[in-house]
């Protein structure tokens, strides 16, 4: 894959402007900031894609974080759901460093990168069909024109997302799958989908779900990995 065009396609998530509504949502929760980060420049605006170009894994989340990759302007970076995607990630080798605070702390992910069904803050944390479909422009370029041979979608609005674009694509026919933590779904040419519960704060305070069952998730990422090269 060239690098130009997953960083025109970033550059052009970055100036989407397509739903009024989440526009207006980042734009004010930059303004009106939370007390903690209120010496922070927040981002602001959609957030980009991140990690490896040539990812053979790619993760799909909901949406960006108020004060979190809203503020950072980098995918689950600022938050505790970044923090436990990300611990996870080094344990499993996909990253170099536990770590992510800020786009300048030097995290680097190793054959993976990480998506959304949605690329801004949305009020609630929920964003509408319409804003979804709005959206779905941008991981349909993100799969054109990556490698990923295992997609990881982190809760059931991510999975749905997913399963659409890849039911469009003739990726999956049959009955369609239902979401589950640790759902495996075999696609065409050796692909896989992946169910993982989100790592959510409303999920990983209430037990839903644990880091040993997150590891696990990665440990099946990893074995699909391998036995597809």
């Amino acid at each position: 894959m060239d690098l130009d065009h997953w960083n025109s396609l970033n550059r052009n998530i970055t100036a989407c402007k397509a739903c009024p509504r989440l526009v207006a949502h980042c734009r004010e929760i930059a303004t009106t900031k939370r007390k903690a980060f209120r010496h922070w420049s927040y981002w602001g605006r959609p957030v980009p894609n991140f990690g490896d170009p040539q990812a053979r894994l790619l993760i799909i989340g909901l949406a960006p974080g108020a004060h979190g990759a809203n503020r950072t302007g980098r995918m689950f970076t600022g938050d505790r759901s970044g923090d436990w995607l990300y611990r996870a990630l080094f344990r499993a080798g996909f990253s170099n460093q536990a770590g992510s605070t800020s786009r300048e702390d030097g995290l680097q992910l190793l054959d993976c990168a990480v998506t959304a069904i949605c690329h801004c803050a949305p009020p609630g944390n929920k964003p509408s069909r319409t804003e979804i479909s709005q959206c779905r422009p941008w991981f349909e370029q993100t799969v054109d024109i990556g490698k990923a041979r295992v997609f990881l979608a982190l809760g059931q609005i991510a999975w749905k997302g997913v399963l659409d674009e890849f039911l469009k694509r003739r990726w999956y026919e049959g009955r369609r799958p239902e979401f589950a933590h640790a759902a495996q779904v075999a696609l065409s040419d050796d692909r896989w989908l992946i169910g993982s519960y989100h790592p959510s704060q409303q999920n990983t305070f209430t037990g839903r779900l644990t880091e040993p069952m997150f590891d696990g998730i990665f440990g099946t990422v990893n074995r699909l990995l391998n036995g597809a090269q």
